[in-house]
């Protein structure tokens, strides 16, 4: 099982920039889902983020939500979990 579910799209640069900082921390076991492909995933993000479909919206194994978060923030939610 994943770590973690990133929800994404193919345009959002902030999505982008946590995915590489990601992989540089050596991050890898995640799913990622895009979620104009996936409107169960849209709605999803939505009700983690009032209604906005807002990315990255990380979705962890215990059903809590991060969005926009920073690679710390990532990290020790991570090391919470373990």
């Amino acid at each position: 099982m994943s770590d973690f579910t990133l929800y994404s799209t193919t345009w959002c640069s902030y999505c982008k920039n946590l995915k590489r900082q990601l992989d540089k921390a050596g991050i890898a076991d995640f799913n990622e889902v895009n979620i104009e492909e996936d409107p169960q995933a849209a709605a999803r993000v939505e009700g983690f983020n009032g209604g906005n479909q807002t990315v990255p919206t990380l979705e962890f194994s215990d059903g809590s939500a991060q969005t926009n978060p920073s690679l710390a923030d990532v990290k020790d939610k991570l090391a919470a979990l373990a």
